[in-house]
């Protein structure tokens, strides 16, 4: 297949996949998101109160906030994302035909997956950076929160003007390094454990007969989907951590430096601290990213994409 048929008249179809893939991810994913930012800021703060675990911290917001409350901060989250992942897989499937060349080899090609994930982690963690700086100073706000009423942000749009008024443009990429090593690191990871798990399952399911063809596809999905996810947060929550310190950070003058960050809270709070809210986020990844996996398949599958 040669790169003039697949990049021509379907170039924008992988991003319309992608786009649908992030709506699917917030979905299913923001209620776990919400509850992992509130834990990452109250337990490692030094006052206000302490969540036993995701499900008490779910309990409180559903009790005081109702199912809003778990979708906090979800309106810029859902452009935000429908907007990365259909750049990010965009990227990665235009980057990595392109890598890969004509030529057929079987089995995942590290050499073009590695890459192209990379370069899409890259390209999406300037539009990341400042729309979760945003979200998490949003979600720190609410149930239990110790700040005044008075003083908090009433929109995303609010705070972001706020921050820029008080801090100037640099101010609203606060983060950036933290963002941009997270995201290059953690789609490589993602990308390649998704394409060597597909294809492995593939492999061993290939041989019976097709007429579970949809199933099987689907099962694959969530599996490949899934593992790479939870693959992926396991390396990168440390820099995740890392991010929301330095986002939602009082004062101007701390660290922006993630390494330097990650080893103040190694130092406080050992490699818990540095794998604060590792238990939603671990059970977020997986769903979130099966339903992604599921619907970047399918939309390519509808738009007609060929897939290999």
């Amino acid at each position: 297949m040669g790169m003039g048929e697949s990049s021509g008249p379907s170039g924008y179809k992988e991003y319309v996949a992608g786009l649908l893939a992030g709506v699917a991810t917030v979905i299913v994913g923001h209620p776990f998101d919400t509850v992992k930012v509130k834990l990452q800021k109250h337990n490692t703060g030094v006052h206000g109160i302490k969540y036993r675990n995701g499900l008490h911290c779910s309990a409180r917001i559903l009790a005081t906030e109702g199912v809003r409350g778990l979708y906090t901060g979800a309106t810029s989250s859902f452009v935000g994302l429908a907007f990365e992942s259909s750049l990010v897989f965009g990227i990665y499937s235009q980057a990595k035909q392109a890598l890969q060349g004509g030529t057929q080899s079987n089995g995942p090609q590290p050499q073009a997956i590695i890459p192209s994930a990379a370069f899409g982690g890259a390209i999406i963690s300037f539009i990341l950076c400042p729309s979760e700086l945003v979200k998490c100073r949003m979600q720190v706000q609410g149930t239990d929160s110790l700040v005044p009423k008075s003083s908090r942000y009433s929109s995303p749009l609010d705070c972001a003007f706020k921050t820029i008024k008080k801090d100037g443009v640099t101010g609203i990429f606060r983060g950036g390094s933290a963002t941009f090593l997270r995201e290059t690191i953690g789609n490589a990871v993602f990308f390649s454990v998704y394409e060597y798990v597909r294809y492995y399952m593939h492999l061993q399911l290939n041989t019976g007969s097709s007429n579970h063809r949809n199933l099987i596809d689907m099962g694959v999905g969530i599996m490949s989907g899934g593992v790479g996810g939870v693959a992926c947060w396991s390396v990168v929550l440390p820099l995740d951590v890392a991010k929301t310190i330095i986002q939602t950070a009082p004062d101007k003058s701390s660290s922006t430096n993630p390494l330097q960050v990650l080893n103040s809270i190694y130092r406080r709070a050992g490699l818990k601290g540095c794998y604060s809210g590792l238990g939603p986020t671990i059970v977020r990844a997986f769903p979130a990213n099966a339903a992604a996996i599921v619907t970047w398949e399918l939309a390519m599958k509808l738009l007609g994409i060929k897939n290999d």
